[in-house]
């Protein structure tokens, strides 16, 4: 018996013409997410990417765990090959389900028939292996609605597959198919959601972070670079850019009216952000902003922020409640991440009143206290980058 992964299409059957643009970028990304757990063959046919170990010494279950985390993969089922025979269905069926069988009470046999020209309807397949199982383990019932164990025999054109349910994939579209974009990523829970959902359709994702010592530690940009690596878990490789923040944010302090430092911080963060996204030949800028959420995301906030963005701003976590957000969170395994005590920038001098309903003259009125122009270019210039990768 040969053991792989059948895994099954989502959006990608729906491309048309662009269909093989879609299946080659999925293939690239999985093939870079296991090529360190060795030789590993991949092949595409009626819209399943079929993933085959070709050592035995390959860990199946983490092959699995990857997959579970490539977009533009929605089920995924750990199967064995064989001969469009029903009697060697049958006995892969018994030799892969038997144990549990002999402890279970209820059971069913889902067969799918996609090669038309196997002489069984799956009907008829599915009632030929479930009796062969009853003969073998009397004491079983049928249940169609809720058995406790379930055998799938798919009937494909090059084989027979048996498997058991199969589990979800993280969906969407490729990683690859959508653009790029630079994420601004700061310690807390909203951007690494934000920063996922669009690499979930199909935008390759970089990320900006800024930092403010003595202000913000070490210790918190290490928490950052984490957050980036368990995202790449989902996205791929991470280009991490680390901007120096301390000087601006000391002369916002310094020259701005204090329920203004906060709007006036981000509008240099965004400047900053689409300098060096433009630098780099990324098309967009994606927030991890929720309207309504806290004083600097409110409508007529976003509006100020907006008015110095030269590319688009991607939000899409834009009309999610916060239960929502962390619900995600916890699914990508972001959140206990970001829960650690440790400050990021955006905490430095927050105003004790912020503005929540400000007009675009306000806010520049303010800014235009002091002149941030040679603050802007020197933390460009000063900006660091690396590559992060969970594998």
């Amino acid at each position: 018996m040969r053991e792989l992964i059948l895994c099954k299409y989502g959006e990608i059957v729906l491309k048309g013409l662009n269909r093989g643009t879609f299946e080659s970028e999925l293939m690239r990304n999985v093939r870079r997410r296991l090529k360190p757990l060795g030789n590993i063959s991949l092949r595409s046919s009626q819209s399943t990417l079929y993933v085959e170990p070709l050592n035995d010494n390959i860990d199946m279950d983490e092959v699995m765990e990857r997959l579970k985390k490539v977009y533009g993969i929605t089920k995924l089922s750990r199967a064995v090959g064989v001969e469009k025979d029903v009697k060697r269905i049958f006995e892969v069926a018994y030799e892969r389900f038997g144990d549990a069988l002999k402890n279970a009470k209820t059971f069913k046999v889902a067969a799918k028939r996609s090669d038309k020209k196997f002489y069984l309807t799956s009907p008829e397949l599915a009632a030929q292996i479930g009796g062969m199982l009853l003969e073998k383990f009397p004491h079983l019932k049928v249940d169609l609605f809720e058995p406790e164990i379930t055998i799938v025999c798919e009937i494909r054109d090059e084989g027979a597959f048996v498997h058991d349910i199969a589990v979800d994939g993280a969906g969407g579209i490729p990683v690859g198919t959508s653009g790029q974009a630079l994420l601004l990523l700061s310690g807390g829970i909203d951007s690494p959601v934000a920063g996922c959902m669009m690499a979930k359709r199909g935008v390759v994702i970089s990320a900006i972070h800024f930092e403010a010592p003595p202000y913000t530690s070490e210790r918190a940009l290490m928490k950052v670079e984490r957050l980036a690596e368990k995202m790449s878990e989902y996205c791929g490789r991470i280009c991490f850019y680390t901007v120096p923040f301390t000087k601006i944010q000391e002369e916002i302090r310094n020259n701005c009216p204090e329920d203004y430092f906060t709007l006036i911080m981000r509008r240099l963060m965004m400047e900053i952000a689409q300098r060096i996204a433009e630098k780099n030949h990324l098309q967009a800028l994606i927030t991890g902003e929720s309207l309504g959420q806290v004083a600097s995301q409110t409508m007529a906030a976003m509006v100020t922020t907006d008015a110095v963005c030269r590319i688009p701003v991607f939000r899409p976590c834009i009309g999610l409640d916060k239960k929502e957000i962390i619900d995600i969170s916890y699914k990508l395994g972001t959140f206990e991440i970001s829960i650690e005590p440790y400050e990021d920038c955006c905490t430095v001098f927050t105003p004790k009143h912020p503005r929540t309903k400000p007009t675009l003259g306000d806010v520049e009125a303010a800014q235009a206290k002091f002149d941030f122009e040679q603050l802007i270019s020197e933390a460009v210039e000063n900006t660091r980058v690396k590559t992060i990768k969970a594998y």
